[in-house]
């Protein structure tokens, strides 16, 4: 960790707590800065507020008071969560005061090298991905961010002589400004967020700050699949690294002959991941571009890639239970994460979907279920929105019920052997759950009592 005065005796508010607010906080306060936490949990219910006031942090719970900021803030640190059109982050802007997240500070004090990974779908896999093979090619690296381990705390810890392979959501980014990543990824880019961020050029304008301080020194590993990315590499001035599986003209990692392969050298067949899905084979090659910029030896990479059985929470292989093959894909908030979950199966699927309406269409999943589902049980919000669709898809085998504990159930009623049943609810969890993991996990919960009461 650096060890810097730009905090010291600077008056910080952080707005919001979760993982990133209260790791935020304590750095700050490490760094010797005066902090001020709001956060709008009260206080007798909030944990990690009652934690921080034990450490001598200042903590206002219970709302966000926006004549807090009267008194004189010279930096917020917001939690990525949080919109811009809070009142109190409106408040911020017009008092001109800095508006930063967490990982910007993170990478203020971070003494490693920053390999830094965002994109709409494959974000989490990818970084994984990468991690994994870094270390296994001998590159010491250490993982974090949006994937669910706070940044800041990963680059206390991460020496000078490592990496630091970070996930960053467009959140995240939007409060970026010092933050330069040497290798940056760009997964792909689709509609989503669209709620938080007001317009699809806003959204992408935000994925693309990963790449705003880079220079002709550093690197951009983009998918050169999608045209789109091939107008956005022309606002970078970093050195592009495009990757391709459908061999596209120019791409340095792509899919030759079956092969994953970098700079025209074949390095494993793609059959033998064991991560299902074209949309996997894109992440594999994303993360082999930076293991290749690196210099990870191939067998490394195949050590690496032929044994990763996937992430929690995405397409995540959970047990097979009378012939019926269980996936929890909780991370699918939108329509084209789920879309990639249900192509990624041979065999028929039960689809279990639904969860908060952010008034988004579900069209492009009506040929995508045509093809690949048999049955749908929907709750939530977006229930009738998923009816409807499994409806225009020419499904008849339709279960709408309250919530997730009885969806599973439901579902493997109607499941046969050697169908898949997919949790993939294209919609985000808030409606009914805090986090997609906390939907994620419920799942593999009544995935398993469900086992139990059918071994009695």
């Amino acid at each position: 960790m650096r060890d810097i005065d730009d905090y010291k005796n600077k008056k910080v508010l952080v707005l919001g707590l979760a993982k990133s607010g209260l790791n935020a906080a304590r750095l700050l306060h490490k760094l010797g800065a005066l902090v001020t936490v709001n956060d709008a949990k009260d206080f007798h219910d909030n944990p990690d507020a009652q934690s921080l006031v034990a450490d001598g942090i200042r903590v206002i719970s219970g709302g966000h008071p926006v004549e807090l900021l009267d008194e004189h803030f010279e930096l917020m640190v917001k939690n990525p969560g949080i919109p811009y059109t809070n009142p109190m982050v409106v408040r911020a802007q017009e008092l001109k005061i800095p508006i930063i997240t967490e990982p910007e500070l993170a990478y203020e004090i971070s003494e490693a090298q920053w390999v830094g990974v965002t994109g709409t779908n494959g974000k989490t896999t990818t970084t994984t991905l990468i991690g994994l093979l870094l270390n296994e090619g001998g590159v010491e690296a250490h993982v974090g961010g949006n994937i669910g381990i706070p940044i800041s705390q990963v680059a206390q810890k991460a020496p000078a002589t490592s990496k630091i392979v970070a996930e960053l959501s467009s959140f995240q980014l939007l409060g970026a400004t010092k933050l330069h990543p040497h290798v940056a990824v760009l997964t792909n880019i689709y509609e989503a967020h669209l709620d938080y961020h007001g317009s699809r050029e806003a959204y992408v304008a935000a994925k693309m700050r990963i790449t705003q301080n880079q220079t002709a020194d550093d690197y951009f590993i983009m998918n050169w699949d999608l045209p789109e990315m091939h107008e956005l590499a022309k606002k970078s001035k970093a050195t592009i690294v495009p990757f391709s599986r459908k061999q596209a003209e120019g791409a340095r990692a792509s899919l030759i002959d079956g092969y994953l392969s970098f700079d025209g050298h074949k390095i494993m067949p793609a059959a033998d991941l064991q991560i299902p899905g074209d949309h996997n084979v894109e992440n594999a090659l994303a993360a082999i571009a930076v293991a290749k910029l690196y210099d990870v030896a191939d067998d490394a990479i195949v050590r690496v890639l032929s044994t990763f059985s996937g992430v929690k929470h995405r397409i995540q292989y959970v047990r097979t239970l009378n012939g019926r093959r269980f996936y929890n894909d909780s991370k699918a908030t939108n329509v084209e994460a789920a879309s990639v979950a249900i192509t990624a199966f041979a065999a028929p699927e039960v689809l279990i979907a639904g969860g908060l309406d952010r008034k988004l269409p579900m069209d492009d999943l009506v040929p995508l279920m045509a093809k690949h589902v048999k049955a749908l049980v929907t709750y939530g919000e977006t229930a009738e929105l998923m009816v409807q669709a499994a409806k225009d898809a020419g499904i008849t085998a339709i279960k709408r019920v309250e919530n997730l504990n009885e969806a599973v159930p439901a579902a493997y009623a109607l499941s046969a052997q050697g169908d898949v049943v997919l949790l993939s609810p294209a919609a985000a969890s808030w409606d009914q759950f805090n986090t997609f993991e906390e939907r994620g996990d419920l799942f593999i919960a009544d995935v398993a009592k469900l086992a139990a009461e059918e071994e009695k």
